[in-house]
């Protein structure tokens, strides 16, 4: 209930600020959309929550949402934190136009978090409600309702859009202006650029005005290299410092802002086509390349992008050092593992294959507004195009531990074998399976606090032989499985068999999930056995993939998550419920045994088990929470519910 209060008062926050709405210069429509999702948000829980709970039993039976209502808590901080950038008068007009001119961070990072995080919540309701009062039958007939909500009829877009668009905050028009509302901030970015080139403007201005209308374009040309000495002459510009052991990056302040700066030499025509596609991408588990300037008499390029706090390398290094011997928590590790893999299914959906995906090349940074000190990171991808101006070891960034010494090991056994058999680094060909490998070894260092093979004895060319034949790093005897086999089939030695980064998106959301349902499974480390999902969340993905045609080379919409989770929960309860049927069957050979939530009931007697959760995990509770058995009549009208055999 506490942290319910909390979403309140931050709500009631962002709500003075939008009184001054038509102060905000750029992206206003986002921040209005944004206002509009937070507030029907809240309005649905408050009115599950009104309908399902007693507020009498918040301290004993509402503990199942502190977590998911932690994380919407976060949400709604981390918007409110956009909205104050939005208004800051501090920061200049032209600092944020180059900033925010093609940035989507409002309608892919805060509706995405925000879309996953409500069904979870809704969940974590629907569980309170299950063991919320004393009247068992009421009780029953709450647990038939929420059986009956996650049947295979459900299983269609559009059925879900009709049946449950509202609930999970994806109906017609919220899901039109996810779309439009950056294009309508776009529009009127452009209509101010106009007005500031207009007679009787600084010469100053009318030449930002010039050079941002010409860079943000009409949408159907290419971004541009302009000349450089709109950079380098401008008088607020200066460098402060490199970044990393390369030379290639500076810490810059420009416009009174400060920026991270790529600078570089080479034939400007031969590395067009290479620098273009990188200033047209946006997305924000991505580095923004902000704009490009060249000097073609020099030979010199420079690519203003934005600046993070250090590589993800790095901050392993300092929180899981040797002498510290800590790991990042699992929740804070499946968080920044879902970030990558979001950027990666960007920049797949582009054609763009990375190639050098490692934690030297995984920015990271400090959430907005985060004043838990929980660890949580916001992570972005760099290192990614300009392949002629990079060998086929990470030279840019720092690296750290055995990395640096053997930066093979981030690379798939196939690419391995390529680099074997041409014996030249330049000619690889990188692959989307090849960054799925790559990714692999990424997680298990977030998990572990371990560079991969940093125990192995083996040295140079034997443990690269080694990798080709099929060894992988071992983990820690006590790591969560759900989250191990999923690293496994990323490092798996037959790229066909290792999973897209779409189908990994999913899977680490659902895992989100299952996480933010049982806060006891929070620890990596701990020495009992940890709680484990019911079922194989990977096993999942492979059969829903056969039923829906989710993949494609397109980027799935941000309003199509709540409906693959809710997938997702349709498919665990099927299986959950046939297993426990298939259990409870062969010790009892009951006819009554059914795929409803009382597994084990004999007929007309009491539950010999607890209930299970929607998670399938025994729920520990008072006993007036132990449930009778439905009657045959009510068992018979939920005959409907999906079973595993229609799935498969």
């Amino acid at each position: 209930m506490e942290q319910f209060r909390e979403i309140g008062e931050v709500l009631g926050s962002i709500k003075s600020f939008m009184v001054f709405k038509d102060d905000i210069q750029i992206n206003q429509r986002q921040c209005t959309l944004l206002l509009d999702l937070f507030t029907a948000a809240y309005d649905s829980i408050s009115e599950s929550m009104r309908s399902n709970l007693r507020f009498s039993e918040k301290s004993t039976k509402w503990k199942i949402l502190e977590q998911p209502l932690r994380e919407l808590l976060w949400v709604v901080r981390e918007g409110e934190a956009y909205v104050r950038m939005s208004l800051e008068p501090k920061l200049g007009f032209w600092a944020k136009a180059i900033v925010l001119q093609h940035n989507r961070d409002c309608t892919e990072l805060h509706i995405h978090n925000l879309l996953s995080c409500v069904p979870t919540i809704i969940e974590a309701v629907e569980m309170a409600s299950e063991v919320s009062g004393w009247d068992e039958e009421e009780m029953n007939k709450k647990r038939l309702v929420h059986c009956n909500k996650y049947m295979k009829q459900w299983n269609d877009p559009q059925m879900f859009t009709w049946k449950f668009g509202r609930e999970y905050l994806v109906t017609a028009d919220f899901c039109s202006r996810y779309e439009s509302a950056w294009r309508e901030d776009r529009w009127i970015l452009m209509k101010e650029l106009e007005e500031k080139r207009r007679p009787g403007t600084s010469k100053h201005d009318r030449k930002m005005a010039d050079f941002l209308l010409k860079n943000l374009g009409d949408g159907t040309e290419s971004p541009k290299l302009f000349p450089s000495s709109i950079l380098v002459s401008n008088k607020d510009y200066q460098v402060k410092k490199r970044l990393g052991n390369g030379s290639q990056y500076k810490e810059i302040t420009w416009l009174g802002e400060s920026f991270a700066l790529r600078h570089f030499f080479g034939d400007i025509d031969a590395l067009l086509p290479q620098v273009t596609p990188l200033l047209s991408l946006s997305h924000p588990n991505i580095v923004y390349y902000l704009c490009g300037f060249a000097d073609e008499e020099k030979k010199e390029c420079f690519l203003v992008m934005e600046l993070m706090s250090k590589t993800l390398g790095t901050h392993i290094k300092e929180v899981c050092g040797p002498r510290k011997k800590n790991t990042l928590s699992l929740p804070v590790a499946v968080d920044l593992m879902l970030q990558i893999a979001r950027g990666m299914e960007y920049l797949h959906s582009k054609k763009i294959y990375h190639g050098e995906l490692n934690p030297s090349n995984i920015l990271v940074q400090p959430r907005r507004n985060n004043q838990s000190g929980d660890g949580y990171l916001q992570g972005k991808i760099s290192g990614f195009g300009l392949n002629s101006v990079k060998g086929f070891s990470s030279k840019n960034a720092s690296s750290t531990g055995q990395s640096e010494s053997f930066p093979f090991i981030w690379y798939s056994p196939e690419l391995l074998d390529e680099q074997e058999q041409s014996g030249t680094a330049g000619s690889i060909k990188y692959t989307e399976k090849s960054d799925v490998y790559s990714f692999g070894m990424v997680c298990f260092e977030l998990l572990t606090g371990k560079v991969p093979f940093e125990d192995s004895h083996l040295q140079g060319d034997k443990m690269s032989r080694n990798i080709r034949a099929g060894e992988r790093p071992l983990f820690p005897f006590h790591s969560p499985k759900f989250i191990t086999n999923l690293t496994k089939r990323c490092w798996h030695a037959d790229p066909n068999q290792r999973p897209t980064f779409s189908s990994i998106s999913r899977i680490l959301r659902y895992i989100k999930r299952f996480l933010a349902l049982n806060p006891e499974c929070h620890s990596i480390s701990q020495q009992d056995p940890p709680v484990s999902p019911p079922v194989d969340y990977c096993e999942i993905e492979t059969k829903l993939l056969q039923k829906l045609s989710w993949e494609s080379t397109e980027l799935h919409q941000v309003s199509q998550v709540p409906f693959q989770m809710f997938t997702y929960r349709v498919v665990e309860r099927a299986k959950t419920c046939k297993k426990n049927n298939r259990r409870d069957t062969s010790e009892s050979g009951s006819e009554w045994a059914s795929c409803s939530e009382d597994e084990g009931t004999p007929r007309g007697g009491r539950s010999r088990h607890p209930p299970l959760s929607p998670c399938g995990q025994s729920m520990r509770t008072h006993s007036e929470s132990q449930l009778i058995l439905m009657s045959p009549k009510i068992r018979r009208s939920n005959s409907g519910h999906v079973s595993d055999s229609e799935l498969s």
